[in-house]
């Protein structure tokens, strides 16, 4: 879905970026809000003001919740309630609730890779996740940005703000964890690598 920023919708529409300031502020034309709080509108939102609206199909309001590892599958039952409790006090009716296993540094996740997909197909409207690195451990706000040019808002449940030393630590405590889960898993290779004359 084409999505317009402000100064780009107000030359659509023939008026000035203060009128569809003014028109956000009343409720005649709402904007939506980017995580740094800009202004921006989407085709359908065009469409409809111009009266050329069509009528779309159902998109889903998804809850995407994220474990490491089988062992904590407690935690991932706790993000879904979690998850559920902040829709319900919000008014959003979730019609999926999305449980992945898998490292937040892993892009071949087929949950994740199928919701991505729902995305660019237009199916999903809305995904809330407990925490950004739930839904990905690195490079959160491209993929933000990336869903919301196809009209798909994620909603951070529990955003909490790291001071840039914490952002820090807790990302190279990430890449330490995958590279030593790879190297233990290179362990059941030892007697093949033992074995074999070439190495």
């Amino acid at each position: 879905m084409k999505v317009y920023r402000i100064h780009e919708m107000a030359e659509k529409l023939g008026v000035s970026i203060k009128t569809l300031q003014r028109w956000d502020n009343t409720g005649k034309l709402p904007a939506r809000r980017t995580p740094s709080n800009q202004r921006y509108y989407t085709e359908d939102q065009y469409l409809d003001y111009i009266g050329l609206s069509v009528e779309k199909p159902h998109r889903k309001a998804v809850a995407y919740a994220r474990v490491s590892s089988r062992n904590q599958k407690d935690d991932l039952k706790h993000q879904i309630d979690f998850i559920r409790t902040f829709a319900n006090a919000r008014g959003v009716i979730l019609d999926e609730c999305i449980e992945d296993i898998g490292s937040g540094l892993n892009y071949n996740r087929k949950k994740w890779n199928d919701l991505l997909n729902d995305c660019i197909n237009q199916k999903i409207q809305t995904i809330i996740i407990s925490n950004k690195d739930r839904f990905i451990r690195f490079g959160y706000d491209w993929f933000e940005q990336f869903l919301l040019n196809y009209g798909v808002n994620i909603i951070v449940v529990s955003n909490d703000k790291l001071s840039p030393n914490e952002e820090l630590i807790q990302d190279l405590i990430s890449i330490i964890h995958i590279f030593s889960c790879r190297i233990y898993g290179l362990r059941k290779y030892k007697k093949k690598i033992k074995n074999d004359e070439e190495l």
